[in-house]
């Protein structure tokens, strides 16, 4: 497979020749070419939007950034057409192991069942995920991506949003319909809106090292409370691809970023902790741990996603894997509005959902960086005691955070029909579609993601059994466990506790939007118009 490419030049557009009055105009601009960015350009595109995609450098940025991407992201980049190309270059992982000094506590299985196309996690450098995304862009030509394309000024109106855009050649104006604000945690369009970007910052500084090395640790996520290497402080191991090993350290919290972040200090450190030196550096950087976020996602026709709507700590995987859930939750959405089927309302369901994710990650990398770097002494004896009690019991384990892991959310929000059948399991509404092995029409094995996705971008009815074939309103798509497809290891049927006529409403998404025990087009039709905001 050809190497992904990393620098890009600057082309001068049209829509900088245009004169006075005459600006250019477009239903989407987005703004930032990190994965949230171009993951959302692709959705858009691949349900038939013109997008302008502006970023104000001109290369993938430097360094691994992001590399923990979850289950519930290589579902949406298979949707996007890149899932295979993460995974392939990606190091698969389900396995973590917590420590206590040079003693294990426990280890946990992220994804002890079978029958999932995609893993718990991979890890994956984001500046390799970043080049995969622009080269799926450059296929699209619904996205005109736009290098070293930077907005400086920022205008809200009734029916559009006027920017103004600088490059090398001086700078020209736009008209969106909408904007997407995707540009990270220091968003310049953030502060053109004059909103907040209100939490808390945490004093205790922490050293990431990407080192390049040659290892027997296996590919598991290992995290230690006062490791003998490093006594009082914590630590974490990771493996990425290309034999780069990354590692995060503790530091106190007055320690010098500029002295610390210095190779020849960093070295002994991480020699230290694998017990050799035999090892040269990639990357080096200090963070302090952030928890913030915008009290409103949508400020007129701006839109903010990502790192620019919400930030949290890296413990956990929250950050990158969160904003490209708002990718696909606003995506959509965004699509039914410009065309028409949707009102503007619409919208205002990803803030509602979006905003209580950010809430949900929020707290728990507080509770995470709370454990980890105690603020008073009382939290300090607490956390040992919880250490003590883990190495004896399964209660004592379930109490320690090491940075508890991203999961995919769950929307209890008005655009979710109420459940009012009984139900002993199976997602409910609001909550992401499971996967589980099938077979197609053909007889070829396949899962019932792949299968969403054959659906095309729309809302899909996914059913079980033989039963009475269903009035579908023109536009859901249909999938029958049962019928086309065949439920092989039973899986399907247990994770969507279906009995014969079970049906789950699918949004374009991936999530449930309702679920039946037997479905009537009367039901259908007010689930859907529920879900699509028409009501």
């Amino acid at each position: 497979m050809a190497q992904a490419k990393t620098q890009f030049g600057y082309r001068r557009h049209p829509d900088q020749d245009r004169a006075g009055a005459n600006v250019a105009e477009h239903a989407v601009v987005v703004v930032g070419a990190g994965p949230v960015g171009l993951s959302l350009a692709i959705d858009l595109a691949q349900r038939g939007q013109r997008v302008v995609l502006l970023d104000d450098a001109d290369r993938i940025g430097e360094g691994s950034r992001a590399i923990c991407f979850s289950k519930r992201s290589l579902e949406f980049w298979d949707r996007l057409g890149v899932g295979d190309r993460m995974v392939e270059k990606g190091v698969v992982w389900s396995v973590g192991r917590i420590f206590h000094g040079a003693s294990q506590l426990y280890q946990f299985n992220l994804l002890p069942e079978e029958g999932h196309k995609r893993p718990a996690f991979i890890n994956l450098q984001q500046f390799y995920a970043e080049a995969y995304l622009v080269d799926r862009v450059e296929q699209l030509p619904e996205i005109d991506l736009r290098w070293r394309n930077r907005v400086i000024a920022l205008e809200s109106r009734n029916d559009h949003v006027a920017l103004t855009v600088a490059t090398p050649d001086g700078s020209y104006r736009l008209h969106a319909s909408f904007v997407v604000a995707c540009d990270g945690a220091r968003s310049s369009l953030r502060q053109m809106v004059g909103a907040d970007f209100a939490g808390q910052m945490f004093e205790d500084q922490f050293l990431i090292a990407d080192v390049r090395m040659t290892s027997a640790f296996p590919t598991e996520r290992w995290f230690w409370f006062d490791p003998p290497f490093h006594a009082g402080r914590s630590a974490l191991l990771h493996k990425q691809p290309d034999d780069i090993w990354r590692i995060d350290l503790q530091l106190n919290s007055d320690a010098d970023p500029a002295v610390e972040k210095l190779p020849e200090n960093v070295r002994p450190r991480i020699a230290r902790m694998l017990g050799h030196d035999k090892f040269e550096f990639e990357w080096i950087s200090l963070y302090k741990f952030q928890c913030r976020r915008m009290a409103k996602f949508i400020h007129g026709r701006v839109i903010f996603a990502g790192d620019a709507a919400h930030q949290v700590s890296p413990f956990g995987a929250r950050g990158a894997n969160s904003g490209l859930e708002d990718a696909e939750n606003l995506s959509w959405k965004l699509d039914r509005v410009l065309r028409g089927l949707s009102p503007e309302g619409l919208l205002e369901s990803y803030h509602v959902e979006r905003g209580a994710a950010a809430d949900e990650n929020i707290r728990e990398s507080t509770r995470s960086t709370d454990f980890m770097a105690p603020a008073t002494r009382q939290e300090a004896r607490l956390r040992e005691a919880v250490l003590s009690l883990a190495a004896e019991t399964e209660f004592g384990k379930r109490m320690v955070n090491g940075g508890r892991l991203s999961v995919p959310s769950v929307y209890d929000t008005p655009l979710s029909t109420d459940d009012r059948d009984s139900w002993r399991g199976g997602p409910r509404p609001g909550a992401s579609m499971p996967d589980a092995p099938v077979t197609d029409q053909s007889g070829s094995s396949t899962y019932l993601t792949e299968a969403f996705i054959k659906q095309g971008t729309r809302f899909t009815l996914l059913a079980f059994g033989n039963g009475a074939v269903i009035d579908v309103p023109d536009g859901v798509g249909t999938l029958r466990v049962g019928g086309g497809l065949v439920d092989i290891k039973g899986l399907a049927g247990q994770r969507y506790d279906a009995e014969p006529d079970t049906a789950y409403l699918l949004r374009p998404d991936g999530y449930v939007a309702a679920r039946f025990r037997k479905t009537s087009r009367l039901a259908l039709d007010a689930a859907l118009a529920r879900a699509s905001g028409l009501n």
